[in-house]
């Protein structure tokens, strides 16, 4: 499969008819949302207070943030497109995939067709950029960045780009917390990020690290034409009377909202691409496919439902619709983060753990919160939702691990595979010493099977050991961070060690 995006930069302010020539920005709640180059060049960026912006550039043009009219404008817009291809998505308003395979091989190659969807959405005088690749990720890419990447070239293309590229696209559905996270670990490429193990990126960041990986990686994505959905999951509506207003269509794409999604809730699933089809007193039948990367909310698809039925009403064509019906073409199981979508109210969230708790116990769903004390363990509470607990105790805590944390804990300090080894360059093992120095400087370590080469460390930093806990028998003990190599790896691991009772044990690692 070969997939084409099409990316129209800057689509609110497009859609809002600025000249791209002149510095203009579109603000939500006074503070800007989208630039384009001019007012970049001019030093404005997203998320600057419009104040701020105008100081910078005084000739500013500036317009409020309308999500229906980006909808309804760029469904007018990628009309267009179909007299190219029919095998095309709207991921979002201002970027668009087609799957090109078929009509390349019809047009004579990948490039007029590419040429031809440029043309075709030309004549309404916007700004676009098109892009090819194998996957759908890296095709969106591509698009940013104007390139057609050879098949079987993604990887080279990928690993040239910037991480930052993947909170810029929001159709890649990455984190930009994570891209954040990604930047102070020192990785600036897209090629870094994906020589990084799988493994561990996904025990790290969880399913957001697992996504930006597979996209880094140019692992195949899902397809652009799906295979059909049952049809008892559609729903449908025919109006007395044809649908001619927008308010009217916007009711109309509630009420089967609703419908949809107490169908897709009884079959327990969720609904990430939407199908809409419309027909018009005029015997026209239309239709076009939404895709979204996370699954659909009810207001979400009653929003793009809205925005589809205004473009089609909004260029005319003599007749009202007669008929509509929305039709899953891609539906799934609903994942762990459905119960936290976005939109859902801290109600509902309530509700939903409080279901879970009456079947498997109170004490089953848990929540973090901060505690005090020196170790890891101890500054980690886990306490039951929603149950009110006393206010952590407050205090200094000297010795206690600096930040960053570990990011696991293994079976604690008692556990059997918690020992290790550390020896100094001639071979003999290296101890904390009554003035809580070690005895040397440590060369390698040996952790079970595994033998390491000691690339830095801090510490000791001695601490003692609860002396009014009737159950501690380690009395004094010291902490030391250490960073070990195995011989031809790239990859280095970090520990925090505790010294107790005349030898070394893992209390935590960094990876």
């Amino acid at each position: 499969m070969r997939i084409a995006a099409l990316w129209f930069p800057d689509w609110p302010l497009q859609a809002a008819g600025a000249q791209l020539s002149v510095p203009g920005a579109v603000v939500s709640r006074h503070r800007i949302a989208v630039c384009n180059a001019a007012a970049r060049a001019a030093g404005a960026r997203r998320g600057m207070r419009l104040r701020q912006a105008q100081a910078l550039c005084p000739q500013l043009q500036v317009f409020d943030a309308n999500p229906q009219r980006d909808g309804a404008v760029f469904s007018q817009i990628v009309e267009s497109i179909d007299d190219v291809t029919a095998s095309m998505e709207v991921l979002r308003p201002g970027m668009a995939v087609v799957d090109i395979t078929a009509a390349a091989r019809f047009h004579g190659g990948e490039d007029a067709v590419l040429e031809m969807l440029l043309d075709a959405v030309a004549r309404a005088g916007l700004d676009t950029q098109a892009g090819a690749a194998d996957e759908l990720p890296t095709a969106l890419l591509a698009a940013r960045a104007g390139k057609v990447v050879a098949p079987g070239q993604s990887r080279e293309f990928l690993a040239t780009q910037p991480v930052s590229s993947l909170a810029a696209e929001v159709a890649l559905g990455c984190d930009a917390d994570l891209v954040e996270q990604l930047h102070k670990l020192g990785l600036r490429t897209l090629g870094e990020l994906a020589a990084l193990p799988s493994a561990q990126v996904a025990t790290r960041f969880g399913r957001a690290g697992a996504r930006a990986w597979g996209i880094a990686s140019a692992v195949p994505d899902r397809r652009v034409a799906p295979a059909e959905v049952p049809a008892q999951l559609s729903v449908s509506i025919q109006p007395e009377e044809p649908i001619e207003r927008v308010d009217a269509a916007a009711f109309a794409a509630r009420q089967l909202a609703a419908q949809l999604h107490a169908r897709l809730a009884a079959a327990g699933l969720v609904c990430v691409r939407l199908r809409v089809r419309a027909e018009l007193s005029t015997g026209q039948h239309l239709e076009r496919m939404w895709r979204t990367t996370q699954a659909l909310e009810e207001a979400a698809t009653a929003d793009r439902v809205r925005w589809q039925l205004d473009g089609w009403l909004t260029q005319g064509g003599g007749g009202g619709i007669v008929g509509l019906e929305l039709a899953p073409a891609e539906v799934a199981a609903p994942g762990p983060g459905q119960l936290w979508a976005a939109g859902a109210s801290d109600e509902q969230m309530r509700r939903a753990v409080a279901r879970v708790q009456s079947q498997l116990g109170i004490d089953k769903v848990v929540q973090p919160r901060a505690g005090g004390g020196r170790g890891v363990a101890e500054r980690v509470e886990l306490t039951p939702f929603g149950e009110a607990r006393d206010p952590a105790p407050q205090g200094s805590w000297p010795g206690r691990i600096p930040a960053p944390l570990p990011a696991r804990l293994g079976g604690g300090v008692g556990h059997p595979a918690a020992r290790m080894q550390l020896v100094d360059a001639a071979g003999q093992p290296i101890i904390v010493t009554a003035e809580a120095l070690l005895s040397a400087a440590p060369h390698a370590a040996r952790w079970g099977a595994q033998n390491y080469y000691v690339a830095g460390w801090a510490g000791p930093w001695p601490v003692d050991a609860p002396w009014w806990d009737a159950h501690s028998s380690t009395g004094r003990v010291a902490r030391l961070q250490l960073v070990g190599q195995r011989e031809g790896e790239a990859v280095q691991r970090a520990w925090l060690l505790q010294w107790s009772q005349g030898a070394w044990r893992v209390e935590a690692a960094y990876f």
